[in-house]
C-alpha cells in the first residue's frame, strides 16, 4: 500500500445556527460528520454528492482553512491541529486549494504575474530573474501566453482566470491539490481543458489530487478512487470503474440515474435538514429499501471488499 500522506480521522464540523437580533444559537449545522479518509501520494480521490452535502467544507478542513469540531487531519501523520509557525507554512506550500469561483479567488487589482509570483515570494522560492522564469514556466505549463503577465483578471476570460489560479496554486511544486468545483463555472470545452491539464500535471509531478465535483463524467476521467457524501457523512468510497459499474449504496445508484451524471440534477425525494437529521441513517427517508433498523441503528462505513467501503445495513 502507498503511503498515506494526508488522512482525515472521523473528522467533524458543526456550525452555530443563529436566529433573532440577539443571533442566539438555536441549533447546530452538522455540514461534516465523522468523515475518515485517506489520499495517497500520487493518487486522485474524487469527492462527489449534491449540493450542500459538506464536500466545500471537508476541503476547508483538509487543508486547514478551518478547524474541526471534533477528530483530526493528519499531513505526513501530523496533526494539522499541532503546526505553528514555520511548519504551518510548510503545510501551505505542500497542500495548495483551488477554489471554484476564479473571479473571486483572485485579487483583481494585481497583475496575472504578481498573482502568480506571490505564492514563491511569500514562501522565499524564487527572486529575481529565477522568478521570472519561474512565472513564464508556469504560465507555459497552464498553457497561457507570457503577454498576459501585465494583464488583471478583469481582462482575461473565465477560463484564463481558472488557469491563473491553478498557475498560483502550483508555484509552490505541492503535493496535495485540493480543487473544489473547478470546472463548474466553465463551458465545457474550457473544462475540458483543464482536466486535461490536471490529469498531465498528475501523472508528470506525482500529484495527489481531491477533486470535488457535480460532474461524475469529469471525476470518472480524472480519479481513482471515489467517496460519495451525503448530508456531511461518507456513504461509499470504491474505486472510479467498480463503484460506477457496481454501486453498492442506495444513494449512490440513484446519483447515477441523475440527469447526464449530472448532480445538479437532485435525485428524487425532498432531502433532510441538516439541522434536524433523521434518526439512524440519514438517507432512509429517500431510500426504497429502509428498514425499521435504519431508524435505530446508523450503520458504520466499513470495508466489505478490498478496497470497497459503504455505509448500508443490506448492501453489498
Amino acid at each position: 500500500m502507498p503511503q498515506t500522506l494526508l488522512e482525515a480521522r472521523h473528522v467533524t464540523k458543526h456550525f452555530p445556527l443563529r436566529m433573532g437580533m440577539l443571533r442566539r444559537t438555536v441549533g447546530l449545522i452538522h455540514a461534516v460528520d465523522e468523515v475518515d479518509l485517506a489520499i495517497a501520494p500520487g493518487r486522485s480521490v474524487g469527492l462527489v454528492g449534491e449540493s450542500g452535502c459538506g464536500k466545500s467544507t471537508l476541503a476547508r478542513l483538509l487543508v486547514g482553512l478551518l478547524q474541526p469540531t471534533a477528530g483530526e487531519v493528519l499531513f505526513n501523520d501530523v496533526p494539522l491541529g499541532q503546526l505553528r509557525g514555520s511548519t504551518l507554512q510548510a503545510l501551505h506550500q505542500k497542500v495548495q486549494l483551488v477554489f471554484q469561483d476564479p473571479t473571486n479567488s483572485l485579487n483583481p487589482r494585481m497583475r496575472v504575474e504578481e498573482i502568480v509570483a506571490e505564492p514563491l515570494v511569500i514562501h522565499r522560492l524564487a527572486n529575481g530573474r529565477t522568478l521570472d522564469r519561474r512565472i513564464n514556466e508556469l504560465l507555459e505549463t497552464m498553457q497561457l501566453s507570457s503577454r498576459l503577465r501585465d494583464r488583471r483578471p478583469n481582462n482575461l476570460s473565465t477560463g484564463e482566470r481558472q488557469r491563473v489560479g491553478l498557475a498560483r496554486a502550483l508555484a509552490t511544486n505541492p503535493q496535495l491539490l485540493i480543487c473544489d468545483e473547478p470546472i463548474a463555472s466553465l463551458d465545457v470545452s474550457v473544462g475540458a481543458q483543464i482536466l486535461e491539464l490536471l490529469n498531465s500535471l498528475k501523472h508528470t509531478q506525482h500529484l495527489a489530487l481531491v477533486f470535488i465535483s457535480h460532474d461524475l463524467g469529469a471525476v470518472s476521467f480524472l480519479c481513482d478512487v471515489i467517496a460519495v457524501m451525503y448530508l456531511g457523512r461518507l456513504v461509499e468510497v470504491a474505486p472510479t470503474t467498480q463503484l460506477l459499474t457496481s454501486p453498492w449504496h442506495p444513494y449512490t445508484e440513484l446519483l447515477l440515474q441523475s440527469s447526464s451524471l449530472d448532480l445538479g440534477t437532485r435525485p428524487a425525494g425532498e432531502r433532510p435538514s441538516s439541522v434536524q437529521l433523521p434518526s439512524g441513517c440519514r438517507f432512509r427517508t429517500r431510500c426504497p429499501l429502509a428498514a425499521p433498523v435504519c431508524a435505530d441503528e446508523d450503520p458504520p462505513l466499513v470495508e466489505k471488499a478490498p478496497g470497497r467501503l459503504v455505509a448500508c445495513h443490506f448492501r453489498p
